[in-house]
């Protein structure tokens, strides 16, 4: 495990802590659709991605989703930190995106790690920053763009995320994401392939040009 934290966090963490995480973090992988957080759980490690991606999402008292952000490789999650430090039940769902590897760092190495190493704290301090933006962003999308326009930046996130201009999803999926209905999906995936933009198949979604 140590190589692999090496070749994700090398260039923000020192050596030191790197050994650390590796003698106390818990390695996992995870498939595709994995839970890893449920809303109303008590957090009690907070993970840092190695390879893959994690959806964060927010549900409804319904069991309504709407997706937040993405986490990448190298990323771990503000609101997995809030919830560790005031050890709260979480708000959120995290899901894996696809195959995904990272190690459960425990939280009562948090606050130790904080006040031991700079690098730690300043990586704490910029996840906050980087998923408030996200956050906010999202909330932007909401409020000021038409659903047409929520679709395409979902559509080129996912692309980024996977790496591949192929999106395994279906339509109800992304309905599920965006907290709309899969007719409606539908409708404006098929204007986009009539535009040339993307080519629909089962279960999938080619990108052409966006």
């Amino acid at each position: 495990m140590i190589q692999l934290l090496r070749e994700k966090y090398s260039n923000l963490f020192e050596e030191d802590l790197l050994l650390e995480i590796n003698r106390v973090g818990t390695f996992k992988e995870v498939t595709e659709g994995f839970e890893l957080i449920k809303p109303g759980n008590y957090i009690k490690s907070m993970p840092l991605i190695l390879s893959g991606a994690i959806k964060i999402l927010r549900e409804d008292n319904d069991g309504d989703e709407l997706l937040l952000y993405f986490l990448e490789s190298g990323d771990t999650c503000a609101m997995t930190l809030t919830c560790c430090l005031g050890q709260n039940k979480s708000e959120i769902k995290a899901v894996a995106e696809m195959k995904t590897t990272l190690v459960m760092v425990p939280i009562a190495k948090m606050e130790e790690w904080t006040a031991k190493y700079k690098s730690w704290r300043n990586f704490v301090f910029e996840s906050y920053h980087k998923r408030l933006m996200e956050a906010l962003e999202t909330i932007d999308s909401i409020a000021f763009m038409n659903m047409d326009e929520r679709l395409l930046k979902y559509l080129k996130d996912k692309v980024k995320i996977g790496n591949t201009p192929l999106i395994q999803s279906t339509h109800q999926q992304i309905a599920y994401d965006l907290h709309t209905s899969r007719v409606v999906i539908s409708r404006l995936l098929k204007k986009l392939e009539q535009q040339n933009k993307i080519e629909l198949h089962r279960n999938s979604i080619q990108v052409i040009n966006l």
